[in-house]
C-alpha cells in the first residue's frame, strides 16, 4: 500500500483539446479502458463540475470517476484529491485526467482559472492534446505551436489526431507536427469514430443507458487499443514527477465523526440514486460516512420506500424531466417523501422532485413550487453566500458551487432562500430542508456532511 504522505511516483497524463467538440472524452474514455485490458489500474479523473463524463470514465476504468474542480474545491484540494482518487480502493498504475472545454478555458472572467491549463500545472502532468483534423492540415501544427507557447509551464507531450480524412491526411499532419517537435500519439480517422448519445445537457449518462454503455465503452477502448501508441503514451506519463501532496483525507476534512467511531454506524443517511438522479460526487458518501453515518443508495424510480430507519435523505442531480412520469408512478415513495420530517438536503433535480409538479407530473409535494423545462440554458459557476441556517448551512458562509439546468421553477425562490448571489436570492431553505439549484462539492464544503448528520440527532 502506497503512504498517502510520502512523495508517490504515479505515473498520469492530462487529455486536453483546443476546444470542445475535438474528441476529448472518446480518447479519454478509450484509453481508460485500453489501458485496463492491459492489466493495469487505472484512475479516472475529470477537470471542472460535470457529472456525466466520469460515469463513463467509471464504467472504462472499473473505479469511481472523480472530479478536479479548483473552483469548487479549492486549488490547495486539486492534487490531494487526484491522490486519495488515485490510491481509493486501491494504488493505481496510472491516472488519466480528461479535460474541459478548451485547454486555456477557464472560469468567466478569472483567466485559467478552473480551466485544463490550471488544474495539469495543480497535478504536473503533461498534456495530450486531442485535435480534430477535420478540413485543417499543416495549420494544425501552427495551432499546436500557439497552445504550447501560450502557457509555457503547460507540457504538451504529443498529440492524438482525430477525425484524420486518409493515410495522405495523416501524412501531411505527421510531417508538420514533426517541425515542430511534437510526437504524434496517434490517430483515429473519421471512418474509426464511436459517438455516445447525448442531450441537451450532453452525453446521456451511464446508468440511463448501461447495456448500451457498455458497449460504447468497449468500442472506444477497441479503438484506442487500434490507433494510439500505447507505450508511448505511458512513457509520457511515466514523465511526470512524483506527488508530494498528502492525500485528501475525508476524516480529516469533516474534523472526525459526529457521531462516534467513523465505522458507517451512525444515523442512515439515505442517498438517491438510480437513472433519474446520476449526479453525485463520489465523495459526498464518503464524507458522510467519515462524519459517522451509515450512507443508504435508494433509487426513487424502483424502491416503494426510504431505506429502513432513514433520518435524513440526500438528492442530488441528474435528469427527472426524463424520467417524470415513472417517478410519480412511485406513488408510495413521493408520499413518504413528502411527509418526511428529518433534514433534506436537494440539489436541482432534488428541488424539481420535492415540488409539487414537474412539467404538470405530480412529485412529492414537499416544497410549495411547481417547475417547468424551459428553453434558456442556465449554467456557470456561482459565488453564493447562504441566506440561512439550515441543515448544511449556516448564515452568511460563501459558498462555491454552480448551476447547470434548463428548467424554472414557481416561485423562484422561497421566503427563506437558501442562497444570495448576484444580488438576488435563490432556493429554499423550509424547516429542515434544503434545497436549490445549486450544484455544490463537498470536497470544498466538508462541514455540510458533518451538520447533515448531527442533525441527525
Amino acid at each position: 500500500m502506497v503512504s498517502t504522505g510520502e512523495p508517490w511516483s504515479l505515473p498520469r497524463v492530462v487529455v486536453a483539446a483546443p476546444a470542445s467538440g475535438h474528441g476529448k472524452t472518446t480518447v479519454a474514455t478509450g484509453l481508460l479502458g485500453a489501458l485496463r485490458r492491459r492489466g493495469l489500474t487505472v484512475s479516472p479523473h475529470k477537470v471542472g463540475p460535470d457529472y456525466i463524463d466520469p460515469g463513463y470514465h467509471a464504467l472504462a476504468a472499473g473505479r469511481p470517476g472523480r472530479n478536479l474542480d479548483p473552483w469548487l474545491v479549492g486549488e490547495e484540494r486539486v492534487a490531494p484529491l487526484l491522490r486519495h482518487g488515485a490510491t481509493v480502493p486501491t494504488p493505481a498504475d496510472i491516472a488519466v485526467v480528461e479535460g474541459v472545454m478548451g485547454l486555456h478555458d477557464g472560469a468567466v472572467g478569472r483567466g485559467a482559472y478552473a480551466s485544463t491549463a490550471h488544474v495539469a500545472r495543480l497535478v504536473d502532468a503533461p498534456v495530450v492534446l486531442v485535435l480534430d483534423t477535420t478540413a485543417q492540415g499543416r495549420s494544425a501544427a501552427a495551432l499546436v505551436l500557439g497552445m504550447r507557447a501560450f502557457d509555457p509551464a503547460v507540457r504538451i507531450g504529443g498529440v492524438i489526431l482525430n477525425r484524420v480524412g486518409s493515410p495522405r491526411h495523416e501524412a501531411l499532419l505527421r510531417d508538420a507536427l514533426a517541425e515542430v517537435d511534437v510526437p504524434v500519439l496517434g490517430a483515429v480517422s473519421r471512418a474509426e469514430e464511436v459517438a455516445a448519445p447525448s442531450r441537451h445537457l450532453g452525453l446521456v449518462p451511464v446508468a440511463e443507458r448501461a447495456p448500451e454503455s457498455e458497449e460504447i465503452v468497449a468500442a472506444l477502448a477497441d479503438l484506442v487499443t487500434a490507433t494510439v501508441d500505447l507505450d508511448a503514451l505511458l512513457d509520457l506519463a511515466r514523465t511526470a514527477p512524483p506527488l508530494t501532496a498528502p492525500a485528501w483525507d475525508p476524516v480529516a476534512a469533516v474534523g472526525g465523526p459526529a457521531t462516534g467511531p467513523a465505522t458507517g454506524a451512525g444515523p442512515t443517511v439515505a442517498l438517491a440514486a438510480g437513472a433519474a438522479f446520476t449526479f453525485s460526487y463520489a465523495e459526498t458518501a464518503e464524507l458522510l460516512a467519515a462524519a459517522g453515518a451509515t450512507v443508504a443508495p435508494f433509487d426513487p424510480l424502483r424502491d416503494p420506500a426510504l431505506p429502513a430507519g432513514t433520518r435524513a435523505v440526500v438528492i442530488g442531480g441528474g435528469f427527472p424531466e426524463a424520467h417524470a412520469e415513472a417517478l410519480a408512478g412511485n406513488a408510495a415513495l413521493r408520499a413518504e417523501l413528502g411527509a418526511f420530517d428529518g433534514p433534506v438536503v436537494a440539489e436541482c433535480a432534488g428541488l424539481l422532485y420535492l415540488g409539487r409538479s414537474l412539467d404538470g407530473v405530480p412529485m412529492c409535494g414537499r416544497l410549495d413550487l411547481t417547475a417547468r423545462m424551459s428553453g434558456r440554458l442556465t449554467l456557470g459557476y456561482r459565488q453564493a453566500v447562504a441566506a440561512a441556517d439550515s441543515p448544511v448551512t449556516r448564515a452568511g458562509e460563501p459558498v462555491r458551487g454552480h448551476e447547470f439546468h434548463r428548467t424554472v421553477t414557481d416561485p423562484g425562490h422561497g421566503d427563506t432562500p437558501a442562497w444570495r448571489w448576484d444580488d438576488r436570492e435563490h432556493g429554499f431553505v423550509d424547516g429542515r430542508v434544503h434545497a436549490s439549484y445549486l450544484h455544490v462539492h463537498w470536497a470544498g464544503q466538508p462541514l455540510a456532511a458533518r451538520r447533515l448528520v448531527e442533525a441527525c440527532r
